[in-house]
């Protein structure tokens, strides 16, 4: 055995040294599906006290009250809670001149790994060309829920957001597990860099922010999936930031590692919950295996809700930055397991990226919102030489600045549409 671990370290470092071109993280998530898959033959996993099928809609965090809701289905918003958030901006609006309660602009950011260096160049660049809106909602999938909360701060958080994205590398991100500790806990690397870095940027004091404009009716999303549900989960963020129990900060760094933790590359977050009683844990992790961007359930229509309350005038607009490409990206395959797997996941999470800007685009078009969708350009052909390689991600930082200091092109139909 000694000796099959060591082939599989040298075996590692190799694979780690040679991914360039057919995507790195899809390469590592690949890599560990197979360990991961290994470890359930020979170990069967741990014991899980994992919430039964009937409670699953009951759970509720502990020491909380509602602060998330199924991310497929549009309930847990109520009209109420419409006619309350509206009332929030209401009462915020006299007192702040910045509310416009005849615009409402959202904000969502997808996933991408390193990638995510792009969005914050395109936000820090729109900042600096002058017409960045202050966004009233803003989402955050994977590492788009790093960015997010500095995206709905403001551009006095430019900074902040322009040095996470730039200054750090794989170090900073994850530690490699060795073959043993991935096979017993699923996941081939460690995440406490991660949140280690989660907790250096979302300090108390950050949190303290997001409350406060969360008060004003502005809201803060972030998207994790619940594994054994098979569901995607929203997480009202700045409720969490707003509450007053102890665990407040740990639970809003939980929800926002969560969100970035992609199965079998860094290990699920557990999050306790209780259910009829009795005292459970959810196993959360990466938004995107759910959803790449998200808005609000599908089946919540604004239109019929202002209709029914007598609301009308209010201008909306959607702004969609995707982490990533939604073009084909030639390369010849090697034919080989982690090439060919690696190639594959990369078309699928591209597939389902594009698939969801349509979702959100068809949600626009229903409810009367301007439609804004920008994405990596072809023209960026910089390649990573490890996973979250500084310098690639400063030339994609550059390039997303570059766009937006130049007046963001945006593109007001999904990649592919024709109207």
């Amino acid at each position: 055995m000694p000796t099959i671990a060591s082939d599989s370290s040298r075996a590692m470092r190799g694979h780690w040294g040679r991914a360039t071109k057919v995507g790195n993280l899809c390469r590592i998530f690949t890599v560990a599906c197979l360990y991961t898959t290994l470890a359930g033959c020979i170990g069967g996993g741990n014991i899980r006290d994992a919430v039964p099928q009937p409670l699953l809609d009951d759970a509720q965090v502990v020491g909380y009250g509602p602060v998330r809701i199924w991310g497929d289905e549009r309930g847990g918003v109520t009209e109420n809670e419409v006619i309350a958030l509206r009332k929030q901006r209401t009462a915020a609006a006299k007192v702040d001149p910045s509310i416009n309660l005849k615009s409402v602009n959202a904000l969502t950011i997808s996933g991408g790994g390193s990638a995510g260096s792009f969005g914050a160049g395109i936000l820090s660049g729109w900042t600096a060309h002058g017409d960045r809106p202050k966004f009233d909602i803003v989402t955050g999938i994977s590492t788009g829920s790093l960015i997010a909360p500095f995206a709905f701060l403001g551009s006095q958080y430019d900074g902040q957001l322009t040095e996470a994205f730039t200054t750090v590398d794989g170090e900073d991100i994850y530690k490699r597990n060795s073959l043993f500790t991935a096979l017993s806990t699923g996941s081939f690397t460690s995440n406490l860099p991660l949140r280690r870095m989660i907790e250096k940027y979302l300090t108390d004091d950050v949190i303290d922010q997001i409350a406060r404009e969360h008060a004003k009716g502005r809201r803060l999303l972030i998207g994790t999936t619940n594994l054994d549900a098979e569901r995607p989960v929203i997480w009202n963020m700045g409720a969490i930031a707003s509450s007053k129990a102890p665990g407040r900060t740990k639970l809003f760094h939980d929800v926002v590692l969560a969100s970035a933790a992609i199965p079998g590359v860094f290990p699920p977050v557990d999050i306790r919950v209780v259910a009829d009683g009795k005292t459970y844990d959810e196993m959360h992790v990466d938004g995107g295996t759910s959803n790449q961007v998200f808005l609000m359930p599908a089946s919540l229509s604004l239109k019929k809700i202002d209709r029914k309350l007598g609301v009308s005038g209010i201008n909306r607009h959607l702004y969609v930055i995707r982490n990533g490409r939604t073009s084909p990206e030639f390369s010849v395959v090697k034919r080989r397991l982690l090439p060919i797997a690696g190639k594959s996941i990369s078309s699928l999470l591209k597939t389902q990226g594009v698939g969801d800007v349509y979702r959100l685009y068809t949600m626009s078009k229903r409810d009367g919102i301007d439609f804004n969708f920008i994405d990596m350009p072809p023209s960026f052909t910089e390649t990573e030489e490890t996973p979250f390689d500084t310098k690639y991600m400063n030339a994609l930082y550059q390039t997303g600045y570059g766009m937006g200091h130049g007046g963001v092109p945006w593109e007001k139909v999904p990649p592919g549409y024709a109207d």
